[in-house]
């Protein structure tokens, strides 16, 4: 994690290999940009028409964005997530230009948004860069929404969000300007596919943006919140993938949006390319959700969001199991579309220990499986059972939907299960109340799991005459929930069986 002083490397940022950035193309593009680049509009950053000079964290993203490896740009899709007012417009006019004038041979560059009034900011930007530097246009053609070079072939062009009338393309580089209003992934997909035919040669897609809402038109995550969680897991580790990379700048989660060191840490150009002046101002006169979206770079989560913002994150520990350890099992089960989990939870042998939540295995479909996707029902019982062979299980508490007969297996083998139905809404409100009150009162510790963290902060509240309770945001939504449920489940069990002189597990009855 960088320092508050330091703009790179930003919050999150997707791993790239040293030879990679070794034979990157980053450094070509800086000079060429600091070289032929100019200030388009009066800001903070200078004058209009005054020279561009890339600062150090654009540099260093550009390098990352633009690593190669032995056949060619390794990055098919580049994300880069800043807050308004950082220079993002003329970086991507830089880069595009610089893809025009100083790439392949017959390239094709695509400036895209969802409307072509935006798409034309960035061309606009080129546009007046090319007309600064008379030698550069001399080697151009300029057209209302083409910027063309006979001597190479090559073109750039404006596009829009109307995917139907782009199938055939075949572009060096896409340039994606505020990704999160694209209305819905179609012409994303569109310009991806396409990209492939140029292969080595090809930049891929370079995507900056703001963050903004989490669901498009169709109802689905959106396109740049998709590609946001999905790059999450690449930094995470969880996926290892390195056509792909991320880096976004956005405030700490728990961080106060009021102070200037949020300000600062978000916004990699504040002081020098951001006015300080104007984030004093706009605080005072923007509703929070909105700041917190476009200047601080967060994914801010709906009113109906369940954890206090940030508390899950601060409750991390380093805290192995050891042989007095004794657990509860929570356990989720689906059989294709959602996660099976399996999650633990240590009971308190004193007052002053804490129960401690740990993730055992999770069984997920990720992006690259088939839709004929099954979780391996052997695997899990196989888990199951050699956990509780190897530690001391008080309990493995169940939802039991679809899975009766694993569990009678289970239960027939002597492993203690008990029936824990999350349909229950009584009880689910009852044990989330309980959950939430330890995690805001930090009366507990995990191990940091991010799969956990992912599905714990997917989690919806649903409120009625019953109470609060955690669901999906709503059947549909591939933002999956159940290691939330699990952990609710064997939490909820564990901190019951601390309180109870002595535990009768009921068992499945079949």
């Amino acid at each position: 994690m960088r320092s508050v002083a330091s703009s790179w490397p930003p919050h999150w940022l997707t791993p790239v290999s040293d030879e990679s950035l070794s034979r990157s193309a980053g450094d070509e593009v800086s000079e060429f940009i600091n070289t032929f680049g100019v200030v388009t509009k009066d800001t903070v950053a200078g004058r209009a028409g005054s020279p561009l000079s890339l600062r150090s964290w654009q540099v260093e993203l550009l390098r990352h964005a633009f690593a190669r490896n032995e056949k060619g740009f390794e990055h098919k899709v580049s994300l880069v997530g800043v807050p308004r007012k950082n220079g993002k417009s003329a970086l991507a006019s830089g880069v595009a230009l610089w893809s025009l004038l100083a790439g392949a041979r017959g390239g094709e560059i695509y400036s895209c948004a969802a409307d072509k009034d935006q798409a034309r900011i960035v061309f606009r930007d080129a546009k007046m860069m090319l007309e600064a530097e008379p030698e550069l246009l001399e080697l151009t053609k300029v057209y209302k929404d083409a910027i063309e070079v006979p001597s190479t072939g090559s073109v750039y062009r404006v596009l829009s969000a109307e995917a139907f009338s782009k199938e055939g393309l075949s572009p060096t580089l896409v340039l994606f300007d505020e990704l999160h209003a694209q209305p819905n992934r179609e012409l994303f997909d569109v310009m991806s596919l396409a990209g492939g035919a140029r292969g080595g040669i090809s930049a891929g897609i370079f995507a900056i943006t703001t963050a903004g809402v989490r669901v498009d038109s169709t109802g689905q995550d959106s396109i740049a919140y998709n590609l946001y969680q999905y790059g999450q897991k690449v930094a995470r580790g969880e996926i290892v993938d390195p056509s792909f990379f991320m880096a976004w700048w956005e405030a700490a989660s728990d961080a106060d949006h009021r102070l200037e060191t949020t300000w600062e840490y978000a916004n990699p150009g504040f002081g020098d390319i951001c006015d300080a002046d104007d984030f004093v101002s706009a605080v005072r006169r923007t509703p929070e959700p909105e700041f917190r979206t476009k200047r601080c770079n967060q994914w801010v989560s709906s009113a109906t969001s369940w954890l206090p913002t940030g508390s899950w994150d601060g409750l991390a520990v380093d805290r192995p199991l050891t042989d007095d350890d004794e657990v509860i099992l929570g356990f989720d089960g689906s059989f294709n579309g959602d996660t099976t989990v399996i999650v633990g939870t240590t009971i308190p042998k004193s007052e002053e220990e804490l129960p401690h939540i740990f993730l055992v295995k999770a069984w997920e479909k990720d992006d690259s499986s088939s839709d004929d996707w099954r979780v391996n029902i052997q695997d899990v019982e196989a888990t199951i059972a050699e956990f509780c062979r190897t530690h001391r299980v008080r309990e493995v508490a169940c939802d039991p939907y679809r899975w009766q007969r694993s569990m009678e297996v289970l239960a027939d083998s002597g492993i203690p299960i008990v029936e824990y139905p999350s349909t229950s809404a009584r009880r689910m409100v009852t044990a989330c109340a309980k959950f939430y009150d330890y995690v805001a009162e930090k009366r507990l510790t995990h191990d940091g799991n991010p799969l956990l963290a992912r599905h714990l902060s997917n989690a919806m509240v649903k409120t009625d005459n019953l109470g609060v309770r955690i669901v999906k945001e709503n059947r549909s939504s591939l933002r999956r929930i159940d290691a939330a449920v699990a952990a609710v489940i064997g939490f909820d069990r564990a901190v019951s069986s601390k309180l109870e002189e002595e535990l009768t597990p009921e068992f499945f009855s079949f």
